[in-house]
């Protein structure tokens, strides 16, 4: 299976690490985007199967981002790749649609591990 993936992250090392932890030709192609309004914006011109999303950004955080494809209804799974593990933060982004949420850095095997627990590997 091989599928258009959006990574987004504030901060480049966060995701080339995003990145290279996702399996060998799992990704038809890969975007990147270094906020969530540029997530957004990306998820609406085209649409993409996965998105990888971090929490603390600039310009839009991961919870607006959540809300933004809640709200216009984008057809993507999410994943949260975050350092802020709070487990009230946890059920909110689940409550807003998220699949999961790992913890940063993230760790390819957890990663391997949701995305087959989801069907997506």
């Amino acid at each position: 299976m091989s599928f258009p993936v959006l990574i987004c992250d504030d901060s480049a090392i966060a995701r080339k690490m995003v990145q290279r932890s996702l399996p060998e030709n799992f990704a038809s192609e890969i975007q990147l985007a270094c906020n969530g309004q540029e997530a957004v914006d990306k998820l609406r011109e085209k649409p993409f199967a996965l998105l990888l999303l971090d929490l603390t950004m600039p310009i839009m955080d991961g919870i607006e981002v959540l809300q933004e494809i809640k709200k216009h209804c984008i057809e993507v799974f999410v994943i949260v790749i975050s350092g802020d593990i709070q487990p009230e933060m946890k059920l909110r982004v689940e409550k807003l649609g998220a699949l999961d949420f790992i913890e940063k850095p993230v760790d390819p095997p957890k990663l391997m591990s949701v995305l087959q627990r989801f069907g997506l590997y």
